[in-house]
């Protein structure tokens, strides 16, 4: 039944980009489904055990609904507080629709909700029959209140439409108190006959300005700033036809909210600004034209394409102000973002956002340097310093046009300054490693320094900054910073082939058990299965600390091929294939590292097996096998299923695998056009081209975006 309702939904979606006055035809973002990841990942087979009572694994994690590409307002369903987006698509009642998202457990700001006779609880049942989205676009009809929303967004502002039933009892409730972040403080007042202002304070103020196209009767305010506290908004009977409210955020100030929606929306239509939502995203998506492929295969290439541009999110308003890092409005001249997330996003998505969107990459790290600038340490995300991979592969890659010594210098902190972006850093310069204590019977959430993972990680760090320190002729760090990136090999034990924890003395930890996975505890997040495979960066390496390509192989081949145990439990390690897991990001780089032992086909197999088996999936065909996190399991696929992933993502150049589709046909920053083709009917890799000469090895240069060009991929 779930299916069939899918299915109507996304008919609807279909309907409603040809039956709206004025809509832009869809050629590409007809291909989107924004529900892919709100639904839950339940099959013990693939998570890699049973689901305890009362979980809900943490896959997907995303939300339907409508945005622009890296916008500061997200305007999406809430089905549940405290959730990872807010939406699960199990559910039945909305209780708001927020203005801003991630996907992280954080935000889901300014809840708003159109009510009509409400009882004493606020939130209506809702159908995934009535209900349908697209980029820019959301729509579901509330039973509880017979009211039809539609919501649609610019880059700071929200536009909602409410089709009441019953035209004497309209109401509006901002339900300010609630957040997925806690509330501390909120305000709201009336501006006008018409108009509302207000803020909602989580750590930071979210201000916002509401213009209705109904007179307000009056506004209801009930223990206002408290978190048991929500306001009601009357509207006077009278008007008929939809109620429109529409809303401008900022991070800076009331007037600045009213400015931005002033200035993104004003006198604008819903169809007008729904137009130009969808033509926005048609322009991104159409970059990339595809050829070939299943119908499925379409639907989650575009769609992990429209994930994929996402996040990081506007945080400047349209004079150009924001708030920096040290609480203070600041203006730079460009747009301001918030951080990537970088442990996860360093790896490919920080990349394929460079290539779709060089002007947003560019004005991130600009925001990034000027969070240094003001702390003096530029931002990490969660764990490692991943940074220096996102800015140096960007610099490498031409987005140049920021204060690049600045940055360099900065990072240079992070990676020696105790007390800053890299915990530790004295004792992993001291020691090569960093330690972890001699905890009797650890457990999954024992609190530790996950001392291999930062090794690994920083280790790949210092690499990161190295090429940069090359790059702008500072031999003596470079040669310093590349000693240090070898220290991964610190934290390898030769006895057993794992990357293993060591004791402050330098003794390796025991008991060792390289399946049982950690949170802190050695490992982020992992076990020594899913991080010995890790070093991007120095594969040849790697593979001699294995003793060799023979070695190493069969140590790679376990990997994918030892059974989890059901038994060994720990939220965000699911998904298995063996010991991978590809449902949380520290072995992302594992299904390639065959290239690097001339076995090509056995990595496309894996490759293969993830793109077609665990994206997509689940009773309604649009669950994930993992969280999102922030766009970077979408990315994941989309390189992968182009033929071009990023294994090192520092370095200017991709890895080639066969992609999904016949051909590829993108269009780059540069107004050039790279072509790939798929030569052959196989899936085994036996040569490549490009531009009509054989390539040497397996990675093709980052210029090609810059000339356009052919790359053939053969197979048998």
């Amino acid at each position: 039944m779930r299916k069939k309702n899918l299915l109507i939904a996304l008919s609807a979606v279909l309907c409603s980009t040809t039956m709206v006055e004025g809509q832009t035809k869809t050629n590409y973002t007809k291909y989107v489904n924004t529900f892919i990841g709100t639904a839950p990942l339940t099959d013990p087979k693939i998570l890699g055990y049973k689901l305890p009572d009362d979980w809900r694994s943490w896959a997907g994690l995303t939300f339907p609904g409508a945005s622009l590409p890296n916008a500061m307002v997200q305007l999406s369903p809430m089905t549940e507080y405290g959730s990872g987006a807010g939406y699960e698509y199990e559910d039945d009642t909305i209780y708001g629709f927020t203005h801003t998202n991630k996907g992280h457990w954080n935000l889901c700001n300014i809840p708003i909700l159109p009510l009509s006779n409400p009882k004493e609880h606020f939130g209506s049942k809702f159908s995934h029959k009535k209900e349908s989205a697209a980029p820019g676009f959301y729509q579901v009809y509330l039973d509880d209140y017979a009211v039809d929303v539609k919501l649609t967004t610019t880059l700071r502002c929200g536009y909602h439409q409410y089709a009441y039933k019953n035209n004497t009892d309209r109401q509006i409730l901002f339900d300010l108190a609630r957040a997925n972040n806690r509330v501390s403080h909120w305000q709201i007042e009336q501006d006008g006959n018409q108009a509302l202002q207000g803020y909602q304070q989580t750590g930071e103020k979210i201000y916002f300005y509401a213009v209705l196209s109904s007179p307000i009767e009056r506004l209801e305010k009930k223990e206002e700033g408290t978190l048991n506290g929500f306001a009601i908004v009357h509207l006077a009977d009278g008007n008929k036809g939809p109620v429109e409210l529409k809303i401008g955020l900022s991070f800076v100030s009331m007037a600045n909210a009213k400015e931005n929606l002033t200035k993104e929306i004003g006198n604008k239509s819903f169809n007008e600004i729904r137009n130009a939502a969808t033509q926005q995203w048609e322009k991104l998506l159409s970059a990339i034209a595809v050829k070939g492929g299943t119908p499925k295969q379409k639907e989650m290439f575009y769609s992990s394409l429209y994930r994929s541009c996402l996040w990081p999110a506007l945080r400047s308003d349209v004079n150009g102000e924001f708030t920096d890092a040290k609480g203070n409005v600041s203006k730079t001249g460009f747009n301001y973002y918030t951080e990537p997330s970088l442990w996860d996003t360093y790896r490919n998505k920080d990349v394929l956002l460079g290539l779709v969107a060089p002007q947003v990459a560019l004005d991130v790290i600009r925001s990034m340097k000027d969070v240094g600038d003001k702390t003096g340490f530029i931002p990490t995300f969660f764990h490692g310093d991943h940074g220096a991979s996102s800015i140096t592969g960007a610099y490498l890659r031409g987005i140049t046009d920021f204060d690049v010594k600045g940055a360099y210098q900065i990072l240079l902190r992070n990676a020696n300054v105790e007390g800053g972006a890299r915990p530790y850093i004295r004792e992993y310069i001291q020691k090569g490693y960093i330690a972890d204590p001699d905890v009797l019977n650890p457990h999954v959430e024992t609190k530790a320094k996950a001392g291999v993972s930062k090794t690994l990680e920083y280790a790949y760090d210092d690499y990161s900054l190295a090429q940069l320190a090359k790059a702008l002729g500072d031999s003596a760090n470079y040669h310093t910073l590349m000693e240090r990136s070898k220290n991964y090999k610190n934290v390898f034990d030769p006895s057993t082939r794992f990357m293993r924890g060591r004791l402050a003395n330098g003794d390796w930890i025991t008991p060792f058990n390289p399946q049982y996975p950690y949170y802190e505890y050695m490992y982020r997040e992992a076990n020594a299965w899913q991080v010995s495979f890790y070093a991007p960066h120095d594969m040849p390496g790697l593979i001699e600390l294995y003793g060799g390509p023979k070695n190493f192989e069969s140590k790679l081949d376990s990997l994918f091929t030892v059974p989890w145990n059901p038994n060994y439990i720990a939220r965000n390690v699911e998904t298995m294939i063996g010991q991978y897991c590809h449902g949380n990001q520290p072995d992302h780089e594992a299904p390639f590292a065959y290239y690097f032992i001339g076995k090509p086909e056995k990595s496309q197999k894996i490759v293969d097996y993830i793109l077609n088996n665990l994206y997509g999936i689940g009773d309604d065909g649009i669950a994930l096998c993992g969280m999102d996190d922030a766009g970077e399991m979408s990315s994941w696929y989309v390189l992968s299923a182009l033929g071009l992933y990023t294994f090192s993502a520092t370095d200017p150049q991709y890895l080639v695998t066969v992609p999904l589709f016949d051909e590829v046909k993108w269009k780059t920053s540069y107004g050039k056009t790279l072509t790939i083709t798929k030569v052959g009917k196989g899936r085994s890799l036996t040569a490549i081209e490009v531009n009509g000469e054989k390539n040497q090895g397996y990675f093709v240069p980052h210029h090609l975006f810059k000339t356009g060009g052919n790359i053939n991929i053969f197979t048998k």
